[in-house]
Parts: C-alpha cells; sequence; structure tokens
C-alpha cells in the first residue's frame, strides 16, 4: 500500500487551474522529487496534501487515510517543512523546538540536527538570516522521526555544503524506511538523492519515471570555439542541434550521448569549450512540450 496516494486532484481558484487531475503515489521508504518551475502547482499540490487547501475534486490518502477526515490524527505522523518558513520572531530557536517537543514528545535526534546543521538555537528567531530559518524548519520538520516527511524546497537559501548535510540526513532517513516527498525547481538536488520524479507543469502532470530515464532524456549545452575555420555541417547529426550560432564558434543542443559530437570538435584546433546541463525548463521544453 501506497503511503501518499493523489487520485486526480484538482484545485481550481476561480477560473485558476493550478492543480488540474494529478495523480501520483510514493511508497514506504521512496523519495519522490516533485519538480517544476514556479507557478507549475506545486505548492498549491502539497498545501492539498497537508489540509490546507480542500481540494476542488479528487482523493489524497495517507497511511490508508484520507487526507481531509483524517487530518489532525494523520498530522501526528508528518513532517512538514513550507516553502516559505513562519516562526515566532520573539522566540529562539530552542523556544520553537521546546514547543515541538511538547505538542510530540522529546525529541532523541534534535541535538545531532542541531550540530549537523551548525545551528545556534540560543538565537532570537528575528536576529536569525534567511539560512538559518531554513535550518530551523528543517530541525522542527525532522525531530520527531516522522513517518511521512512533505518538503517544499527543502534546502532553498543554503549554501552547498549544507545542502549536501540535508541530502546526506534525506538518505539516510530513506534508509530507515522514512517516505520523502519534497518539492523543487532543481533537478540536480533530485538527481543527487537519487528518488523517483514527478514532473509537473502548469497544474498537470507531464512525467512520472525514475531518475534513471530521466538522465537519458539530459541536455547538455555545449559552447565551443574554435582556433580558425571549422565546417558547421559537421555538428549537423541525429542528437544534437545548433542552438546559436558565434563567430568564431558554436552553441549545441545534445541530447543523450555527448561523446559523438566529442569526437568530431577534437577534429578541430579548440580555443575554448563550455560543457552545461540545460535547465529544467528546457528539458520540458525538448522532450515534453515536444513530445521526444
Amino acid at each position: 500500500m501506497a503511503v501518499l496516494e493523489v487520485q486526480n486532484l484538482k484545485k481550481y481558484f476561480g477560473k485558476t487551474h493550478a492543480v488540474d487531475g494529478v495523480n501520483f503515489s510514493v511508497a514506504k521508504g521512496e523519495i519522490l522529487g516533485f519538480l517544476g518551475p514556479n507557478g507549475a502547482g506545486k505548492t498549491t499540490t502539497i498545501r492539498c496534501i497537508m489540509d490546507f487547501y480542500k481540494p476542488t475534486e479528487g482523493k489524497i490518502n495517507i497511511f490508508g487515510k484520507d487526507a481531509q477526515k483524517d487530518s489532525a490524527e494523520l498530522k501526528k505522523k508528518i513532517g512538514y517543512l513550507p516553502g516559505n518558513v513562519r516562526i515566532y520572531e520573539g522566540w529562539t530557536g530552542k523556544d520553537h523546538i521546546d514547543f515541538i517537543e511538547g505538542i510530540r514528545g522529546k525529541s532523541k535526534t534534535v541535538e545531532k540536527l542541531i550540530e549537523k546543521l551548525d545551528f545556534n538555537p540560543k538565537i532570537k528567531a528575528k536576529t536569525l538570516s534567511s539560512g538559518n530559518k531554513q535550518k530551523l524548519g528543517l530541525i522542527l520538520a525532522l525531530m520527531n522521526e516522522p513517518e511521512l516527511i512533505i518538503m517544499d524546497e527543502p534546502t532553498v537559501g543554503l549554501d552547498p555544503l549544507l545542502q549536501n548535510t540535508i541530502y546526506e540526513i534525506l538518505e539516510d532517513l530513506k534508509k530507515q524506511g522514512t517516505t520523502i516527498f519534497m518539492s523543487s525547481h532543481n533537478l540536480p538536488e533530485v538527481e543527487r538523492l537519487r528518488s523517483r520524479v514527478a514532473i509537473i507543469k502548469d497544474g498537470k502532470i507531464i512525467a512520472l519515471e525514475d531518475i534513471e530515464k530521466l538522465h537519458a532524456k539530459r541536455i547538455h549545452i555545449v559552447t565551443v570555439t574554435f582556433e580558425g575555420k571549422f565546417d558547421q555541417n559537421d555538428f549537423n547529426f541525429d542528437g544534437v542541434e545548433v542552438r546559436e550560432e558565434l563567430s568564431n564558434g558554436l552553441v549545441l543542443n545534445v541530447k543523450g550521448d555527448i561523446n559523438e559530437l566529442m569526437k568530431k570538435i577534437s577534429q578541430y584546433k579548440i580555443q575554448d569549450i563550455n560543457i552545461s546541463h540545460a535547465t529544467l525548463e528546457e528539458v520540458f521544453l525538448e522532450f515534453y512540450e515536444r513530445g521526444k
């Protein structure tokens, strides 16, 4: 049985179809990355799951129970991190932690989380940076070892080192059987966690698959400049598309295996080369909007 199951979820605000027929499930011990650009419907879906919004249509089950009818009972098993962490500015981090422990009981892991995230719980919340507010939100979401964790952009505002720390924490929780549903607009973040992904755009799921399958659809952007003349026709073959012509080079989109292109490039004397990955929106355009 799925820990989280969303069936034909719709949420309309007047004529705006924020979520328009979303279906997915998350199994026990799985991380499901919920990917999409800003405004795609990620946060609205999460707010419906958490019973902050009442769905226009559809059904949400958590641990086999109705997410709306059994909302209060289910929240005891859920760790939730909102997209914009809201805290009491007059309280310290410890005040927040003590408050949660008063509701959910003594935490066995809070000290370890504080240490891992390098967080000072004695400081008043109003003086915390956005990154430290995010750390506090993460601690509050994780400190009581919830069976299901729902996170909206968990690493926003954190530096790369702390992002890696969060990934390590989530990977450890997954090994322990914790189920994790996390939204992101950051494809590499979800790749790092080797999760399954649901991709949402304009309120609809446009892909639901393992990250390994998404890897096969990855686009590289290759910017190469040459010393001397080059023949653009050498770079016109399956999987390669000229994105932009430069005065002494090209910007190329490469779908799938990049090695054939590199063989072609190596036939010339290269002035400079840069290889990057397409943005998530570009992946959408290439592989979903165009049906490839």
